[in-house]
């Protein structure tokens, strides 16, 4: 049997009854960065499947709609295919339909106030006029 015959030669560990771990499944398709956090989502409350809470155990099946929060940002994903071994990026994004909300625009970095170097510390009355420009409240 050719390798062309069999499909593809990369499995990314396909699980052979299309069900699998949920906090495994998030992991594999780079929702987290690790399994720990994944597992820490769902024990946290973080992970919904289907709208129900689950734990790290729970099975999850194509079709099956995963909501997660994580790093301040919640994925809506739609399994597509389980897979149970961490894949590359390209792979990955095959497993599910990402229906996300767009992420928040990133707010524009504040420009910090630099000292020129050598300067020492800022004496009270300099303190003062940063804590100002800052808006920090006055003592």
């Amino acid at each position: 049997m050719r390798r062309s015959e069999r499909g593809s030669h990369y499995s990314c560990g396909v699980a052979d009854d299309q069900t699998g771990r949920v906090d495994s499944w998030i992991w594999s398709v780079r929702l987290t960065k690790t399994r720990l956090a994944a597992a820490g989502a769902c024990r946290g409350g973080h992970v919904r499947v289907n709208g129900v809470r689950v734990k790290p155990a729970h099975s999850v099946k194509p079709g099956d709609e995963v909501r997660l929060r994580y790093e301040g940002r919640e994925r809506v994903v739609v399994v597509q295919r389980v897979i149970t071994k961490r894949a590359g990026a390209a792979v990955a994004v095959e497993c599910y339909l990402d229906n996300s909300p767009p992420p928040p625009p990133r707010e524009q970095a504040v420009p910090v106030a630099t000292r020129d170097r050598g300067a020492g510390r800022p004496t009270k009355r300099e303190r003062r006029s940063i804590d100002k420009l800052l808006g920090r409240p006055t003592r």
